[in-house]
């Protein structure tokens, strides 16, 4: 009896985690006998409470390569601190092969501005209101890993605060 309640709670904790397929690729490797085709498929995977990740999976079939996609994104996940606006704390840059992100937090009601991979790894991670831009790469890949590390070098007052061994309230002096 007890064995089931575990596996249900594991279930749950399953269920919340969404994931979203940014791009699916028909590749190639040509070998003795002639071209060998595999699908690469990038998935974004978040519970939309600030946890996010972005995984690759490589696989013969589309369903295996987006499975395969889903464990990898699962392993490279990173917490997101949001404000009470559902924001980012500060701007954040962030770079991944030749794709640069830079996010700036915005006001409530300015919803998710954002495009590509960018936007699709902020929803996830439950971002509601942010502007980011992509600049040098069209890469969905680097720009939703660029993303990610933005994302991953956020902090909040109270942890810059520690960090500096001062209270809170002597950070705006």
């Amino acid at each position: 009896m007890a064995n089931r309640r575990k596996s249900n709670r594991t279930r749950e904790k399953e269920a919340d985690w969404q994931e979203r397929v940014v791009q699916i690729r028909r590749v190639t490797k040509v070998v003795k006998g002639g071209k060998k085709l595999s699908f690469r498929a990038i998935v974004v995977v978040g519970n939309e409470r600030g946890q996010v990740g972005v995984g690759v999976g490589k696989a013969s079939d589309v369903i295996g390569a987006v499975k395969k996609g889903v464990a990898d994104g699962k392993k490279h996940i990173v917490d997101v601190p949001l404000t009470k606006a559902n924001s980012i704390p500060h701007p954040a840059t962030g770079g991944g092969g030749g794709a640069k992100v830079m996010m700036r937090p915005a006001a409530p009601g300015t919803g998710v501005i954002a495009g590509g991979a960018v936007r699709t790894v902020l929803e996830l991670a439950g971002v509601r209101n942010i502007l980011a831009k992509q600049l040098g790469s069209g890469n969905p890949l680097s720009n939703a890993r660029a993303a990610v590390e933005a994302l991953g070098t956020l902090r909040t007052f109270s942890e810059v605060a520690e960090e500096r061994g001062i209270p809170i309230e002597n950070l705006y002096a």
